[in-house]
């Protein structure tokens, strides 16, 4: 709201009672009811009943990162539902090679990620007003050693 781009009536009418709600990845003790709550709702619906989710396949699930919070564990486990046949929860299927290629990205990975993405916002402009170190509030040089130490060249 305060830099414009969120209308004022209408943030006031929601903030009448704020409540605040911590990331699902800060709140991992409920990741277990969560999955359950959502495995009775798909079972309801789609006419299956699951009795049986493995204790590997939870542990992955309690200790994944949740960026997508609450609605991705939601279509993850409506994804094994729809995949799995039986009273057991697999979610093997569902696409866990995706869960443990997010899990093994690396710190530099990352930096070298969100670098090119700020690169190519500026236009690859490193220096000066707008440019990538002012956008990434580094020095000109200190951007360019990263960049040299992350392999980062602009393609032509």
């Amino acid at each position: 709201m305060r830099k414009g781009r969120f209308r004022r009536d209408l943030y006031y009418r929601l903030s009448v009672f704020p409540i605040t709600v911590p990331p699902l990845r800060e709140r991992r003790e409920d990741i277990p009811m969560l999955v359950w709550s959502f495995v009775r709702e798909f079972g309801e619906s789609m006419g299956k009943s699951i009795e049986v989710i493995s204790k590997k396949d939870m542990a992955m699930l309690k200790s994944y990162s949740w960026p997508g919070n609450v609605r991705e564990l939601k279509n993850i486990i409506e994804r094994a539902m729809i995949l799995s046949t039986g009273a057991t929860l697999h979610l093997d299927q569902m696409g866990s090679e995706d869960v443990e290629t997010i899990q093994s990205i690396t710190l530099k990975g990352v930096e070298k990620s969100h670098i090119l993405e700020i690169l190519e916002n500026t236009g690859w402009k490193i220096s000066g007003r707008n440019g990538a170190a002012e956008v990434l509030g580094l020095k000109e040089s200190t951007l360019r050693a990263r960049m040299n130490k992350l392999g980062i060249k602009r393609q032509k």
